[in-house]
């Protein structure tokens, strides 16, 4: 099952993208899919599982090569930029497919642009999956991209190097600085209270409701089947409705995360009690949707309280 990272966009592994090929009916809302995968032909699933059929009727290809002294491109098959295909049981489903290899060395630069303006369109039509074999490391750059440019996240995307510190600018304030309340203090009693998240074990503020990173529900369990193991996988959450956890801005508390880690521990910095997890690469929320870049706290952390300003 494809996870949803927001309305209209998907993310998953060759088989979330066979299913939707084969499937006659397509409830999720998919229209165009996007394939990243070392092989730009559909062929591709047939050769990873021989009994998968998938009628396809193609748009255009596109190659790329050197110019000629006559100032014309060489059109080679052996470098194939993408193709364009409808595919699917009914021929409705609208692919693109983009050679791209699961190596270091290969620079997605090359096709960021035609990806990211493949998805504008996809989610303007109704939704798009974008895919790769594993659904690991070439789909989740594509889509990390693609928030970063229409949520405007690049400042932080270019501002983390890991083992480097990150500008601070990028933090909001450390709501825990602010001055306590004093009921002693408070002359207007009419005034309305303020919401405040309070490290569980000593009760200093670590957030507040301003700085929680809202986020379109997934679609719970069914978003983990593609982890689920017999024995009892941690990513097994059957029953789950409610999101266990609350995404936040950067803090100026977190510590860790301005030392330039790539991930790890969101802890309390008067207490050191461990509040939740970070990771620039996103994490997946119980509820099943994916947040890039991702500072969790877990609710059952911190305490919720009401208190006048």
């Amino acid at each position: 099952m494809p996870f949803l990272v927001r309305e209209g966009l998907f993310f998953g592994n060759i088989t979330d993208a066979a299913q939707t090929l084969t499937s006659p009916s397509n409830s999720s809302g998919i229209t165009h899919i996007l394939s990243l995968l070392s092989s730009a032909s559909i062929s591709f699933f047939s050769d990873w599982k021989p009994d998968i059929k998938i009628p396809t009727e193609e748009i255009k290809k596109v190659y790329v090569g050197e110019i000629d002294g006559e100032g014309k491109r060489s059109l080679s098959p052996e470098k194939l930029f993408y193709s364009l295909e409808m595919a699917g049981v009914d021929l409705k489903l609208k692919r693109m497919a983009v050679p791209l290899r699961d190596t270091e060395d290969e620079d997605l630069l090359d096709y960021l642009d035609i990806c990211l303006d493949f998805i504008d369109e996809g989610r303007k039509e109704g939704g798009v999956l974008v895919h790769c074999f594993a659904g690991v490391s070439r789909s989740a750059a594509i889509v990390t991209a693609y928030l970063m440019r229409t949520e405007k996240k690049s400042q932080e995307g270019h501002s983390y190097k890991q083992g480097e510190k990150v500008d601070s600018s990028i933090f909001e304030k450390d709501p825990g600085l602010r001055p306590e309340s004093n009921a002693a203090e408070v002359t207007t009693k009419m005034e309305k209270p303020n919401t405040v998240y309070r490290c569980k074990k000593c009760r200093r503020i670590v957030a507040m409701p301003e700085n929680v990173v809202s986020h379109t529900a997934g679609e719970g369990e069914s978003s983990f089947g593609w982890q689920k193991r017999k024995s009892g996988n941690p990513y097994n959450r059957y029953g789950e409705v409610e999101c266990t956890s609350m995404f936040v801005e950067p803090l100026k508390w977190m510590t860790t995360v301005e030392e330039g880690a790539l991930e790890g521990k969101l802890t309390c910095v008067k207490c050191d009690a461990r509040l939740g997890y970070f990771n620039w690469a996103g994490i997946q929320c119980s509820c099943g949707s994916w947040i890039t870049p991702a500072f969790q706290i877990h609710k059952n952390k911190v305490d919720i309280s009401k208190e006048l300003p």
